[in-house]
């Protein structure tokens, strides 16, 4: 019987970033979805769950964990012997767990503040209503093609971000990996772009041409 329940919705990033990892490794699951036009996420329900009434959070046979990096990393921890591991095993040392940890400070506080910051503008605002302003997603993306050749340096020396197996750390890019063809985001195929970073364009195809990624997409 499935004991793991993501309660969320599919076209949320941070959801479908919980969902990679259950994928990757293979556990059972079941998503609730939450209405977002009945704000499901904030009724005192869901908020004993999450207390900042965000999506998603996953309830393991009645243990909760909110916030997807975490939760990435207790089911890395908690169903260690299925699937990949995706983090570093204590064995591995502290070498390797430095690698992990500053590949997943990577994602979170510069790749996804960035991309969050182009979509917003991008498809949040023209979904509530208003209208995107050119001017302020032009320095985001002169920002993010800087740091696009940050990863180049380290993505030349490794397969992936924290060394040569998959980790969280490439799994969370995913999400938003996806939105770069819809919001006209051209890095990876421009082709004067995408020769300034070549093993970059090889790392971010590969993730988006997985199995969990093809399995937790939506239309």
């Amino acid at each position: 019987m499935t004991t793991i329940k993501v309660h969320g919705h599919p076209r949320s990033s941070n959801t479908r970033r919980v969902l990679l990892v259950l994928k990757e490794k293979e556990i059972p699951y079941e998503l609730i979805t939450s209405d977002w036009n009945a704000a499901e996420h904030t009724e005192p329900t869901w908020l004993e769950a999450h207390p900042f009434g965000l999506m998603p959070y996953l309830d393991d046979n009645g243990f909760t964990v909110y916030e997807s990096r975490a939760i990435g990393r207790y089911l890395a921890a908690a169903y260690s012997a299925k699937g990949p591991a995706l983090v570093p095993a204590a064995s591995a040392g502290p070498k390797a767990l430095a690698a992990f940890e500053q590949a997943a400070a990577v994602e979170a506080f510069t790749f996804d503040p960035l991309l969050t910051g182009i979509l917003h503008e991008r498809f949040v605002k023209p979904f509530q209503g208003g209208t995107t302003d050119e001017t302020v997603v032009a320095p985001l993306i002169t920002q993010l093609e800087a740091k696009l050749e940050g990863y180049e340096r380290i993505l030349s020396k490794t397969k992936y971000l924290a060394g040569d197996e998959i980790t969280l750390a490439d799994l969370f890019h995913i999400p938003l990996l996806s939105f770069f063809v819809p919001a006209k985001l051209d890095m990876f195929t421009n082709e004067d772009k995408a020769k300034k970073w070549p093993h970059v364009v090889k790392w971010a195809e590969g993730l988006l041409a997985r199995e969990s990624t093809k399995a937790t997409a939506t239309a």
